[in-house]
């Protein structure tokens, strides 16, 4: 296998884990420790990956399909804007109904959630989100108050990420979070395709006092590996018409409120 190969494997790796061992990467690839490491060091250079203690997790660049190609580039927000619009558009509209005034909102990366942000031009809110689109929204609306999270600039997604964004997070208390994701399960797991998302989610909820998941049909069961959350982390979900109603009554049970938008 020659380093090409071996590296496309390692990432391609790497996207269904989020992150690994050199052990186990060694053995799934059958080299050598120290060949992974070497591996992992030129992968680290090349930005495809972070190496950490012992292996290695996703880096935002890394996050893609990779081929022996190499890697694609991860699909821009701006295209991602578009896709399932109309969907998107009508949840923000039953999620700014859930906002009231002189609360604290977190908003997730997301295309939905800055839907949710252009509703909210004008409210007496504080708004709290390490996206740049949400950013873009509200910069100009003196009757919000922005509070924007640091971070590492995630460029083809415009939003912050990483250890900075997740210590800032650990400041913050919040009334309401609206929840982004690339998938919910059949099984009631919350999903994401992102390594360098999941953690950030997770620290979103510890937040808020309410969490609001809103996820289009196409998120049924929709793509991702990396768990967010249970559906019992969720207070309400918002979706539309056509999301599988299986896993909207396992909503219910978990003690969560569905609203179709």
């Amino acid at each position: 296998m020659t380093s090409r190969n071996r590296h496309a494997k390692i990432v391609e790796s790497l996207r269904t884990t989020g992150v690994a061992s050199v052990r186990e990467l060694a053995e799934r690839l059958q080299v050598s420790e120290s060949t992974i490491r070497r591996d992992l060091i030129e992968l680290d250079r090349n930005g495809e990956l972070v190496r950490t203690y012992g292996g290695a997790a996703l880096s935002p660049r890394g996050a893609v399909d990779t081929t022996e190609r190499g890697p694609v580039d991860e699909i821009p927000f701006d295209v991602v804007a578009t896709v399932d619009q109309a969907l998107k558009e009508a949840i923000a509209e039953e999620a700014v109904k859930l906002v009231e005034d002189d609360s604290v909102v977190v908003l997730d990366i997301g295309t939905t959630p800055a839907a949710i942000a252009r509703r909210l031009r004008g409210r007496p809110v504080t708004v709290i989100t390490s996206s740049l689109a949400v950013l873009d929204e509200l910069r100009h609306d003196e009757a919000v108050r922005l509070v924007m999270l640091g971070g590492v600039l995630r460029r083809n997604y415009q939003s912050l990420v990483g250890s900075l964004t997740e210590q800032a997070l650990r400041q913050v208390s919040a009334d309401l979070l609206f929840l982004s994701c690339t998938g919910v399960r059949p099984s009631g797991h919350v999903v994401d395709n992102m390594a360098v998302e999941a953690p950030l989610k997770q620290a979103m909820i510890e937040t808020a006092g309410k969490v609001v998941l809103v996820a289009a049909e196409t998120k049924f069961p929709g793509t991702g590996s990396l768990r967010v959350c249970p559906l019992s982390d969720i207070d309400v979900l918002i979706t539309t018409g056509g999301a599988d109603p299986d896993t909207l009554q396992l909503c219910r049970e978990a003690g969560g409120k569905v609203i179709l938008a």
